[in-house]
C-alpha cells in the first residue's frame, strides 16, 4: 500500500520518503500531554501518506522538546512520515497562526488538525478517501466528547442531512438556516448517529454541516483559491471563528461536508484561548449579508 506506516520489524531501515498526499498542520500553545495524545493517533494511520508540520506558539519551553512529544515524533519519523518543527512568535492570533502553517504546506491535501484530538486508526483514509470521491472543497470529522458517550440527544441529531449524490457549493453566513445545524456536533451525537444508521465497516457517509472544528482535511487548491486565512491582516489578535470563516469560504465556491462516522475524540482540556471577544464569521461576512 503506497504510504502505508512501516511496520516495527523496517524502522531501521534507510529508505527514500514517499512524497506526502497530506500535509498535517499542527498549531499548538502550552500543551505536552495533549500533543503527544494527537501524535499518538497520527502514528496509527497507516496511509495516505503524511507529513506532521507542527508550529509552537509556546510561551517558555516549546512543546515539542517534551520527553513524550519527542518519543511520539521519533516514533511517526521511523514510520517514514516526515515531521516538521516551528516555533512561531509573537502571537497575532489563531487566524495568522493556521495561515502560517499553511503557507509552509505543499502537499495536494491539507489537514488542520488541533492539538487535542485523537483520531481512531483508518480516520486519515477515510477522510482522503472522501475527498477525492466527493471532489468538494473540504471533509471534516467533527471532534466528538466520549464522557457524553450515555448523554442521549435525539433532539440534537434530529438535523441530520446526508448528502445525495455530488457535495454542492453552499452560501453560508451568519444567522442563516443552516446554523440549525450546530448542535449535531455537540457531545457525541455523532457516535449515537452512526450507531442508530448502522455504518458498515470502513463506510462513510457525507452529511450537510454548519462549520466543522478541530479536524479539517481541505483540497489544497480549494483553500488558496478562497484565500486561506489572509483576513487576519485585517483582524483583531484576540478572536475565534477564524476556521468557520475560511470553511464558508470554500463552501461558497467547491462546498464542504462532515463525515460519519467521526472517529475524531476531542481530548476535552481546557482550552488554550480562553479570550475570545471577536467572532471573525461575523467580522469577514459583515459586508458580504
Amino acid at each position: 500500500m503506497i504510504g502505508a506506516r512501516r511496520q516495527a520489524a523496517e524502522w531501521a531501515r534507510t529508505e527514500h520518503p514517499v512524497p506526502p498526499r497530506i500535509d498535517v498542520l499542527i498549531p499548538t500553545a502550552g500543551r505536552i500531554a495533549e500533543l503527544a495524545v494527537t501524535l499518538a493517533g497520527l502514528a496509527a494511520q497507516d496511509s495516505p501518506s503524511f507529513r506532521v508540520v507542527l508550529s509552537d506558539q509556546s510561551d517558555h519551553a516549546a512543546s515539542h522538546s517534551a520527553p513524550s512529544v519527542q518519543a511520539m515524533v521519533r516514533v511517526l519519523e521511523a514510520q517514514g512520515h516526515e515531521v516538521v518543527h516551528l516555533a512561531h512568535l509573537p502571537r497575532r492570533g489563531i487566524a495568522e497562526h493556521r495561515q502560517f502553517l499553511f503557507e509552509q504546506s505543499d502537499a495536494p491535501s491539507v489537514l488542520f488538525l488541533d492539538d487535542d484530538i485523537w483520531l481512531e486508526p483508518g480516520s486519515l483514509q477515510r477522510m482522503h478517501d472522501a475527498l477525492e470521491t466527493l471532489a468538494c472543497g473540504f471533509v471534516g470529522l467533527a471532534p466528538q466528547g466520549l464522557s457524553f458517550l450515555h448523554d442521549e440527544r435525539p433532539e440534537q441529531r434530529a438535523g441530520y442531512e446526508p448528502w445525495h449524490g455530488a457535495v454542492e457549493p453552499e452560501r453560508m453566513r451568519p444567522g442563516g438556516p443552516q446554523m440549525s445545524r450546530l448542535p449535531l456536533h455537540n457531545a457525541a451525537n455523532l457516535v449515537h448517529l452512526a450507531r442508530d444508521l448502522e455504518m458498515p465497516p470502513d463506510g462513510w457517509q457525507a452529511y450537510h454541516v454548519a462549520w466543522i472544528g478541530g479536524c479539517v482535511l481541505y483540497r489544497r487548491s480549494a483553500l488558496a483559491e478562497a484565500g486561506a486565512f489572509e483576513f487576519w491582516r485585517t483582524s483583531p489578535p484576540l478572536h475565534s471563528g477564524e476556521d468557520v470563516a475560511a470553511e464558508w469560504r470554500v463552501m461558497d465556491r467547491r462546498g464542504g461536508a462532515g463525515l460519519l462516522p467521526s472517529g475524531a475524540v476531542h481530548l476535552e482540556a481546557p482550552t488554550t484561548i480562553p479570550d475570545r471577544p471577536i467572532d471573525l464569521f461575523d467580522l469577514v461576512f459583515a459586508s458580504d449579508p
